[in-house]
Order: C-alpha cells, then structure tokens, then sequence
C-alpha cells in the first residue's frame, strides 16, 4: 500500500484590511547595511555608521561590529582581538583577549566587556590592566540581540547572556547585586535594558522586569521594545502592540494577526512600526487609532537611526 501525503504552506502572513496609500518619504540609501549593533551600522569599505553620519574610520577586515561608546567604535573577531577606535582623533587601542567577544562598551578608561561564555570584565583602556572578572554561566543558544554593558554614575550594569542584570560597583571593583529577569534555559539573554521614569526595565524575549523599590515582571513572547519619557512599548511574536506603565500596568493594546515587526520609531506623538510584509503602521500613542501604509521592504539588516529605518540598501523615514 502507498500512502500518498498531501501538504501545503499553512504559514500566515499579515494582510491588513485597509491600506491607506503608499509611504512617500522612502527611497534609496546613500549605503548598504552589511552588519548593525544596537547603536551603529557597518556598511561599505568596513565604514561605520552613527546618527546617520558615517564616520571617517574603518574597523578591521575580519572583525564584527560591537558598537559606539564614549567616542570609541569598538569591534572584535572571533579569536578574541578587540580594536577600539577613537571616531575624533583615530586613536586606535588593541587587545588581546583570547576568546570570542559578545559585546562591550567603555566610559573614560574603563573597558567592560561580555564574552561569549558569560563572562563579564573590566579593563583598564590606558594600561591593559584587568580589573575586575565575573563569570556567568555559559548560555547554551542565545538571541542575536544582545545589549552592552551599561554605565550609569559610579556603576556597570551588565545584561548577561543567561536572563540576568549584575550590577558591578567601578569604585569597589566588585559585584553588588544579581537580578534575575528571566530563568528559560534557552535564548534567555537580555535584549533591552534602558531607564524610564528611574526604574530599570530589563527584557529578554520571555519576560520584563520592572526594578525600583520592588520587582515587577511580566510574561511576553518579546520581538522588541521601545521606551518613552514614561511609556513602554512592546512587539510581541503574536502582532500585539501593548503599552506599559513604567511598573508595568497595562495602558492599552492592540493586535495585527500574523505581523511580524521588524522595529519601531516613536516621533512627536505617533508610535511607527515597521512590518516585514513590507508595511508602515502609523500609531496614535495612546494606541487608540491607526493607519496602515505600504512601504518597500526587502529581506537586510534592519537599522533604526533616530526616525530613519535603513533596511539594506533603501531608508523608510517618519520624520
């Protein structure tokens, strides 16, 4: 007997009922996006990208983006070579750190650093020296979106690869705190940390915490967040677009079945989401109206430069 089995696509894909025209302020980029960290884009010639400006260094050929702090773009390959260059006076400092690199960030002298197994360090950037070591435990998969190590007054705060926030004392050189966000065993690093209202917000893509006088943490499947002065905004895998207090009390909601976000703007007092079927979705903050335009998407890397999405080789501005 021959069974004979018979199977179709059953992905869904969002397909809004009511599309209001074209989105006019798109077009083609000066550059194509070959890599992005949080706060920076690699484009062309190993150029740098920072509040749409490109800057006038090149990071190494085999090294991948980190990021832009304090002055310093800052990359690494994966045999553990970070190279830090000054965007000012091309000042370029080295080091040798020997295994592969996820992410790090820097404040005056200071290097903080998170490696791939989770460990977390400080260096000295003037002499080399080693300042402070953590280890974390090791993450077996993790989210491509991983946050850098945040300095705030005489603290680093470092979002780990396995749901946690350590908060390390620069005066002290030592560990003071460890907040648990999330406690999955896979894909369970941080994906946003930021301050609104004075309270941490911490996120990976299972859960947010809110922390200030207590803990408060919510269950979402997370896609991204976007904060405002005392409004959070959350993408979830399901199409909801959901605004939170900064203690996380739900402000309102709203559902697109099947979207897929790819990044969200807020400007004046409209919330802009982009969604990878190739649309803008043009949102009142209060989230009590909408409209939804079409805008020309193609498969890239996503960057988002103050009210500009860049998406390969093409920009989507809601300026």
């Amino acid at each position: 007997m021959t069974l004979i089995f018979s199977a179709c696509s059953s992905k869904k894909v969002y397909e809004p009922s009511d599309v209001v025209g074209n989105w006019k302020a798109t077009g083609s980029s000066k550059y194509t996006i070959k890599d992005i960290s949080p706060d920076a884009a690699l484009v062309e010639d190993q150029k740098v990208v920072v509040k749409n400006n490109i800057l006038d260094v090149k990071i190494p050929q085999n090294d991948r983006l980190l990021g832009y702090s304090d002055g310093w773009v800052i990359s690494s390959n994966i045999e553990g070579d970070l190279t830090l260059i000054s965007a000012g006076s091309k000042k370029v400092e080295k080091f040798s750190l020997k295994k592969t690199i996820a992410t790090a960030s820097s404040q005056g002298d200071i290097l903080a650093v998170l490696f791939a197994d989770n460990e977390m360090a400080l260096y000295s950037i003037e002499s080399k020296a080693i300042l402070l070591k953590e280890q974390g435990d090791a993450p077996i998969a993790v989210n491509s979106k991983i946050v850098k190590p945040y300095f705030r007054d005489d603290l680093v705060l470092f979002s780990t690869l396995d749901g946690k926030v350590v908060i390390i004392s620069l005066k002290m050189k030592k560990k003071l705190r460890t907040v648990i966000v999330s406690g999955e065993a896979n894909f369970n690093n941080i994906i946003y940390f930021g301050l609104v209202d004075n309270k941490i917000i911490a996120a990976t893509g299972h859960k947010i915490l809110s922390l200030a006088q207590k803990e408060i943490r919510l269950a979402y499947d997370i896609r991204t967040i976007l904060e405002s002065e005392k409004e959070i905004f959350v993408a979830t895998k399901q199409g909801e677009i959901i605004s939170l207090t900064p203690e996380l009390q739900q402000n309102a909601k709203l559902k697109f079945p099947f979207a897929h976000f790819l990044g969200m703007i807020i400007n004046n007092d409209k919330l802009y989401v982009l969604e990878k079927e190739g649309y803008i979705i043009e949102i009142s903050k209060d989230l009590s109206k909408y409209s939804v335009y079409e805008a020309d998407v193609e498969d890239g890397y996503v960057f988002i430069n103050d009210k500009i999405f860049f998406v390969d080789d093409r920009y989507i501005s809601v300026e």
